[in-house]
């Protein structure tokens, strides 16, 4: 938005100098973050090792990443679930859902599944969440045999990719 303003005064500037030089003269504003909880990883379902800890992302779909974020509407919260290739970075499937059930991750993954290109073997990582631990979800993974792998103890470093993906959306969109 200020960009062409700036440049009609021959002025260019990045984006991330701008931010300091609004921050050094107090001119930044502070977001409020509120938290909402989209995790409930303290459930009975199964949980899967973290298979992508130490491991060497050389190609697309090697490993995609899913995550949920929650979306601020008029009428209360939606949720966005996606599943991200990780080495692309390329988000291969999406579902915006009013709830926090299975079913709008499972819609992300089917749609993830129909943009598959190759055939080689993919792991899918995730957090513990229920939605991922689900009968509906895990079926879905393993009839397309795809290998399960999840954070260790819903930590959200050991699902970082996912975590940014959603950051950018919601901070710069």
């Amino acid at each position: 938005m200020l960009t062409p303003l700036l440049a009609e005064h021959g002025i260019r500037i990045g984006r991330d100098y701008l931010f300091d030089l609004m921050r050094e003269h107090g001119l930044d504003i502070r977001r409020r973050k509120r938290r909402v909880v989209t995790t409930d990883s303290r459930h009975w379902m199964h949980k899967y090792a973290n298979l992508v800890k130490d491991l060497v992302i050389n190609r697309p779909e090697q490993v995609w990443v899913s995550d949920i974020t929650y979306i601020r509407m008029n009428s209360g919260w939606g949720y966005l679930s996606l599943v991200t290739d990780a080495y692309s970075r390329k988000i291969m499937g999406y579902c915006f859902h009013k709830d926090l059930t299975a079913q709008g991750c499972a819609q992300a993954l089917r749609m993830a599944l129909d943009k598959r290109i190759c055939q080689d073997e993919l792991i899918h990582h995730s957090d513990r969440g229920s939605q991922y631990c689900s009968k509906e979800y895990v079926e879905v993974l393993l009839g397309s045999k795809i290998a399960i792998s999840m954070t260790e103890n819903g930590d959200p470093y050991e699902n970082a990719l996912a975590e940014r993906v959603n950051g950018i959306l919601k901070e710069e969109f």
